[in-house]
């Protein structure tokens, strides 16, 4: 269900998952010619060949084909068959032409539509959802793709299918000039490219909905490089728009081109009344139930196999970054192996001098030992040298108490001599 609100709404069971039916139908009340579900249902069950081609669809299918056909979703505008009927470039060239001249800037007028002969490989066709070639008044060309899902490669691709278009409007001009031909002759191609789900590089820009390339000089020289290109990811372009009002004539043409919501509509149709009569004639495509069932397999068969194509090109896409990621692994995984060459070198000359230095420092240990050895024995010599020295110190001061005692006796007895002396020499007298 979408977050809009509704009226009421029942449930319908019997499906992998349950699917949520709005009950009311607000866009019947805008549109009278709107069928109901039952109705529908009813007119499928007469004829044996709708009822069959019914039933082949998953229950989920079946009730998303009766919302749309009902009006309790709006229907999808771009789904090849409706897209062509209502932007018919012959019918009603107004209508495309106003889309275009909103996008490129400029005022457009479609002269012819062209057969689309493209040369694109088979692969490359089905991966296109529709595809419009125009020629506008002044010459130029433009082709209008849709794409339901996304492509690898986006940018690449797109250049190619310029390419080939530019190729084939010089074909045919030099062809209908002959010798009068000139290179003026060739006029602009324009590349306008509608995603409803947009590929991953387009989300790197999350607010942006609108691309436009043209081919520039960075020295300012101005050269008319003919090609043009514009990218609309209407996935983007919805997400922008969640609750914002319709403010531009572009922005009702991409609500026109992305919405299934029934009040985003009535708010379309209400703001640009033009849009209405463009949901009239969706709604009479409605009423031939064969018609619109047979185009609606035909979406849903082509979504699948799109869905194949581009899980394919994901996953070649995957495998190329794996390829690419491998030879750089290897690229660096060598450049590691020659760094662990050499590291390993250096370790080899490293373990050597450690080593060498353990030996030394076994040795130096050795010498320390014995120089603790040496200066143990040092300090007993030391030590009974002070001893010795001790009880040198000690004789010394015996010796010199005995020599001053020798002394002190020593001058006495001089003393006494000198005194008996003296008496001599008075007795000699």
């Amino acid at each position: 269900m979408t977050k809009l609100n509704y009226e009421a709404a029942h449930t319908v069971t019997g499906c992998s998952e349950e699917t949520v039916v709005p009950a009311s139908n607000l866009l019947g009340k805008y549109f009278p010619m709107i069928r109901t579900r039952e109705d529908i249902r009813e007119r499928i069950g007469e004829n044996v060949e709708l009822k069959s081609l019914f039933e082949q669809w998953s229950e989920t299918d079946q009730e998303m084909f009766l919302d749309y056909c009902s009006g309790i979703r709006g229907i999808k505008v771009l789904y090849d068959g409706i897209f062509k009927e209502i932007f018919n470039p012959e019918a009603t060239p107004e209508r495309l032409e106003e889309l275009l001249s909103l996008l490129l800037d400029r005022d457009v007028h479609i002269k012819a539509v062209l057969p689309n002969d493209s040369v694109r490989l088979g692969a490359e066709s089905a991966l296109l959802y529709t595809d419009i070639i125009v020629e506008l008044e002044d010459e130029s060309l433009a082709d209008i793709e849709i794409r339901k899902i996304g492509y690898a490669f986006p940018g690449e691709r797109c250049a190619c299918y310029s390419a080939d278009h530019l190729l084939r409007q010089y074909k045919r001009v030099r062809g209908k000039k002959g010798k009068r031909f000139h290179y003026r002759d060739i006029k602009n191609v324009y590349t306008i490219v509608f995603f409803e789900k947009s590929p991953q590089e387009f989300h790197k820009q999350p607010e942006q909905w609108l691309h436009i390339f043209r081919q520039s000089s960075d020295s300012g020289l101005i050269l008319n490089l003919l090609q043009e290109y514009v990218f609309v990811p209407l996935d983007i372009f919805v997400k922008s728009m969640d609750n914002k009002s319709i403010d531009s004539r572009l922005e009702a043409w991409l609500t026109f081109l992305s919405t299934e919501e029934p009040e985003r509509i009535i708010e379309l149709i209400t703001r640009y009344p033009q849009f209405k009569t463009m949901y009239q004639d969706i709604y009479e495509i409605c009423l031939n139930i064969e018609k619109v069932m047979n185009m609606y397999s035909k979406e849903l068969a082509q979504l699948d196999h799109n869905t194949v194509l581009y899980m394919i090109d994901e996953m070649q896409e995957q495998l190329d970054r794996q390829r690419k990621e491998l030879c750089e692994n290897e690229v660096k995984l060598n450049e590691i192996e020659g760094k662990l060459g050499q590291t390993e070198g250096k370790l080899s000359q490293t373990e050597g001098k450690l080593s060498q230095a353990k030996g030394e420092l076994s040795q130096a240990k050795g010498e320390l030992s014995q120089a603790k050895g040496e200066l143990s024995q040092t300090k007993g010599e030391l030590s009974q040298a002070k001893g010795e020295l001790s009880r040198a110190k000690g004789e010394l001061s015996e010796a010199h108490a005995k020599l001053a005692y020798s002394e002190d006796q020593r001058m006495q007895q001089d003393q006494l001599i000198k005194e008996l002396q003296a008496q001599l020499e008075k007795l000699k007298r």
